[in-house]
């Protein structure tokens, strides 16, 4: 009973050899602060690989977007469509291989 009263009147900061008690707690003080420090910067840290993660996925689906429309516009139907606008059309004579001989 007599250790909880001096306690809770602080006796123990207040007595002469109450240095190492100071020190003690101002050691703790600063590693509950490097403590609470690190957890706020891994937090930032984990919700900036959150949303660089999202922006990847959103990157991903658009490139494969445009690869599809790429690969629709490459098709020879809709290449002859586009052509057929300015009057050019497909040959109806398969085009001829030329053999070049060097002598």
């Amino acid at each position: 009973m007599k250790n909880l009263i001096s306690i809770l009147n602080i006796e123990f900061l207040i007595k002469r050899d109450s240095f190492r008690n100071w020190r003690m707690i101002l050691f703790i003080s600063a590693l509950a602060l490097a403590m609470i420090s690190s957890g706020h910067s891994a937090d930032k840290k984990i919700f900036l690989i959150a949303s660089l993660n999202s922006k990847i996925k959103a990157l991903k689906s658009q490139f494969i977007e445009n690869k599809t429309d790429l690969m629709n516009l490459k098709k020879e139907t809709n290449v002859v469509k586009k052509l057929s606008i300015n009057g050019i059309r497909p040959s109806s004579n398969p085009p001829i291989k030329i053999i070049v001989q060097s002598k």
